[in-house]
């Protein structure tokens, strides 16, 4: 038999970055791009590579253009690590496995390095068909878990939970991150929330701008384990947006976020150092009246698309005004339309 499994590219609405700090997160999933993993029973284990993980060029320019797509790193190191964790899981919960080898390769399209959850969107889905293979049930909490700890643990590369929850869950999902929880359950709380309870949604994002989630991190890291009083109030207040926004959408109430984004984002600027394209890309969705916030590390934004359409009389639709709008000009980068339904 041979198993097919895919994961999709998520993007953060509010709340992030505090996921790896105890705070609170909403995110969606994004069918626009995926990962997948196709697996079937071989005589040897092996692990095929994809086009991000080839050396050979024909010019020192084809790598350097390499090296700013895809990293230093390809896609095989994270299917090692999710066998290798996958293994371990089985082995410290009494799973037994059969004695079965299989060839693993995988293909993605999820923007590289753009905050998109690329990475993890791999391992989801590698994860997913060695459960398929060996008839192992994970619940999807832990199955976030094991995701996390294989980059945590298994690469060295900072993360948190948010998008390997999401991930693992599908459609929209409130996060709660709370150490209380952890330490009684082992995992967050993880809410389900309706896709059709969100407001008209886009996603912008320039590969030019990739930058990786470890280079983001590090520096707010060290300093929330110093206890640091302007990280751990960011990352409280960063918590607080997520809850706003839960709230608002299960009161039906889509149309009063765009403000929270933004607010998200502002604060977000004050504490993180930024590349100027990165903030530019941010300005320019504003500036067509839509709200604007990193979906991730940097490189992709998300936000209303309706954000001031809705309130500014004889004022074009958002959702127009983005498709001619200033970000289509940015050499190599992409505006879309996130429908309703794309996160189901």
């Amino acid at each position: 038999m041979i198993f097919r499994t895919k994961s999709f590219a998520r993007a953060g609405l509010v709340g992030n970055p505090s996921d790896g700090y105890f705070g609170k997160t909403i995110s969606f999933i994004v069918r626009n791009f995926q990962a997948e993993v196709t697996l079937w029973e071989s005589p040897r284990l092996e692990i095929l590579p994809a086009a991000r993980d080839h050396s050979i060029f024909e010019t020192i320019g084809q790598l350097a253009e390499d090296v700013r797509s895809y990293g230093y790193y390809g896609g095989v190191r994270l299917l090692k690590a999710t066998v290798k964790r996958f293994y371990d899981h089985c082995q410290e919960h009494g799973v037994a496995l059969p004695n079965r080898n299989f060839t693993l390769q995988y293909s993605s399209n999820v923007p590289s390095q753009v905050g998109m959850a690329g990475s993890s969107a791999i391992i989801t889905a590698a994860l997913r068909a060695l459960m398929q293979f060996y008839d192992v049930s994970i619940p999807k909490s832990i199955q976030a878990n094991i995701i996390l700890s294989v980059e945590n643990e298994e690469l060295n590369i900072p993360a948190g939970l948010q998008d390997r929850v999401i991930q693992a869950f599908e459609g929209v999902v409130f996060m709660d991150f709370a150490e209380e929880h952890f330490r009684q359950h082992g995992h967050g709380a993880y809410e389900e929330i309706d896709p059709g309870l969100l407001p008209p949604l886009y996603i912008a994002y320039s590969t030019r701008l990739s930058e990786g989630t470890e280079v983001f991190h590090n520096d707010i890291r060290s300093r929330f384990n110093r206890g640091d009083s302007e990280v751990v109030d960011a990352m409280q207040e960063w918590a607080g947006y997520a809850q706003q926004v839960r709230d608002l959408l299960l009161a039906g109430k889509s149309a009063e976020i765009a403000p929270i984004l933004n607010a998200n984002f502002d604060l977000r600027r004050r504490l993180y150092r930024m590349s100027e394209g990165n903030i530019r890309m941010v300005d320019l969705a504003r500036s067509v009246g839509a709200s604007a916030k990193f979906t991730g590390s940097g490189g992709a934004i998300v936000g209303c698309a309706e954000a001031t359409a809705r309130r500014t009389p004889g004022r074009s639709s958002c959702r127009r005004s983005l498709t001619s709008c200033p970000l289509r000009r940015i050499s190599d980068e992409a505006a879309t339309s996130v429908p309703r339904d794309a996160a189901r």
